[in-house]
């Protein structure tokens, strides 16, 4: 049974007030100052409790009135089965002690902001110390008058004290003067670090690594101040038929209208980028080459609506081919569309080039990691792929339902879009063939190899099936990322290559280069 540790508001009293001394009162009636006795499966520490490792060095007579409001913890897990189960099953504890420890964290937030306004020079933030038996902890410069201020509040018994040297409020406004220093956000570029009891600023974003104003702003804080490189971040993935965020990435719907006024669908590859620096989408030469279309072909996400701009079909020099085994188009950005698909300017770690694991119904995989973003990390050479090897492929093929305002590119009702893996059954026409389900729509894209990153090929052509996964015999075929950048590198000199970052916002010439 749950237990209902923490029903109460508790008034804590000035000492100096004429006979007042702290005391609980119960919402319910039935709890005291001491009430939330820790749970058996999880009795408290001999340091753990108001006031330990307090050192206290003044008078308490100071003490303020602080009121704080907490629910049964019963009634918490109730509004938060979640919550309780990732407690219960991460840190190994019954259920009751899970909501009590969620019943603590609700009560924290109210008492943070109390705190910090009644005792501004004392305060110095708190935590939860999950790993540590639920415990939350309070920093204060003076111990004494925090301990006794929170003495009576609701499972008081995991509530601890711990002495800092800075307050929150020096913390902050030191924060606020080396941000000034270094012409960057207080709270976002530079923050205070609550645990560490120091200002922290983040490098790799709005603060380079080695920016010669560092070591200054970090000495004149007025507070112990170090930096802390920002991890490299992925983005999350997103369904392609409706992805229009950047990164671009590999695997999103790519509309191209036709001569006879249809639109056709195909997918992004991969992202390429030339010596100079611009960025291309890679993807099917038949879904700009064709018969149906000799005009100066220009690629949209979602046609239909909102119709977000991507490439235009390059004309000088010409970066696409329709035939065996050159099916490629090297596709440059509209003018003013790289604004919208590249990574932001202050964006943050490694910015590394994307293809989209988006999963499906029929992909074994979503019961277990589910949706991502795959770092693209290079690519294998034609030659070196092998039968057998196991690889994963996105497209973005669709059938709109009745009534459903979307392109259909041919894919056939009951069509998942997303990515699958197969097997590499054969190599035979310069293409790499593989076991794996695709549809019309899915032209273009990417095939790789999900362990390290490693790009193979975009989708050409293969069986004529429409609809559902059914034929687990299915076979599409793949030209080679390798085979494209030495034709196309052969032919132009621009010096391809395949992106593994970006694409990144870069001074760039004609929209057709």
């Amino acid at each position: 049974m749950i237990s209902t540790v923490g029903a109460a508001t508790v008034a804590l009293t000035r000492e100096g007030d004429a006979g007042a001394t702290p005391t609980a009162v119960s919402a319910a009636g039935d709890l005291s100052a001491t009430a939330g006795a820790a749970p058996a499966d999880t009795p408290p520490s001999a340091d753990s409790g108001i006031g330990s490792r307090a050192g206290a060095t003044r008078s308490t007579s100071d003490a303020q009135p602080v009121t704080a409001v907490g629910r049964p913890a019963g009634e918490v897990a109730k509004d938060a089965p979640a919550s309780v189960a990732y407690l219960s099953d991460r840190y190994r504890v019954s259920q009751d002690e899970a909501a009590r420890r969620v019943a603590l964290q609700e009560l924290s937030a109210p008492l943070a902001a109390t705190l910090a306004a009644r005792y501004p020079t004392e305060y110095a933030g708190m935590w939860l110390d999950q790993a540590g038996g639920g415990v939350l902890t309070i920093a204060a410069t003076d111990p004494a008058p925090v301990a006794k201020a929170v003495a009576g509040v609701p499972d008081a018994a995991h509530v601890k004290i711990v002495p800092v040297r800075h307050s929150l409020r020096e913390l902050t406004e030191a924060a606020a003067r080396v941000a000034g220093a270094l012409g960057v956000t207080a709270g976002t570029d530079v923050v205070v670090d609550e645990q560490a009891n120091e200002v922290l600023v983040l490098t790799g974003g709005a603060v380079a690594a080695d920016d010669a104003r560092l070591a200054g702003a970090l000495e004149a804080a007025g507070v112990p101040a170090r930096t802390r490189q920002i991890p490299p971040s992925i983005e999350k993935s997103c369904d392609p038929r409706y992805c229009a965020q950047a990164p671009m990435r590999g695997g999103i719907r790519l509309d191209v209208p036709r001569d006879n006024g249809t639109v056709g669908g195909c997918t992004s590859g991969f992202n390429l980028r030339a010596r100079s620096g611009r960025y291309y989408v890679l993807t099917a030469g038949h879904c700009v080459v064709s018969t149906t279309h000799t005009h100066l072909d220009r690629t949209w996400h979602q046609y239909l609506g909102p119709k977000v701009p991507v490439g235009v079909e390059s004309t000088s020099p010409v970066l696409a081919e329709n035939g065996l085994p050159y099916d490629y188009a090297v596709i440059p950005y509209q003018d003013r569309a790289i604004d919208r698909w590249a990574y932001p300017r202050r964006g943050g770690g490694d910015q590394a080039s994307l293809v989209n694991y988006f999963c499906v119904t029929d992909n074994p995989a979503c019961a277990t990691k589910g949706s991502r973003d795959v770092k693209i990390t290079g690519y294998t050479p034609y030659s070196a792929v092998q039968p057998g090897w196991v690889v994963c492929a996105t497209g973005s093929a669709y059938t709109p339902k009745a009534g459903e305002v979307y392109v259909d590119s041919g894919a056939g009702a009951g069509y998942v879009p997303g990515t699958r893996c197969g097997t590499v059954t054969s190599k035979t026409l310069g293409r790499i063939d593989v076991r794996i389900c695709a549809r019309a729509g899915d032209s273009g894209g990417p095939l790789f190899t999900e362990s390290d990153g490693k790009a193979l090929g975009i989708l050409d052509d293969g069986d004529d099936n429409e609809g559902a996964c059914t034929d687990p015999n299915e076979q599409n075929n793949y030209t080679p990322v390798s085979t494209i950048l030495d034709r196309v590198n052969s032919r132009t000199g621009l010096g391809i290559q395949l992106a593994t970052r970006g694409p990144l916002l870069n001074p760039i010439g004609s929209s057709n280069r």
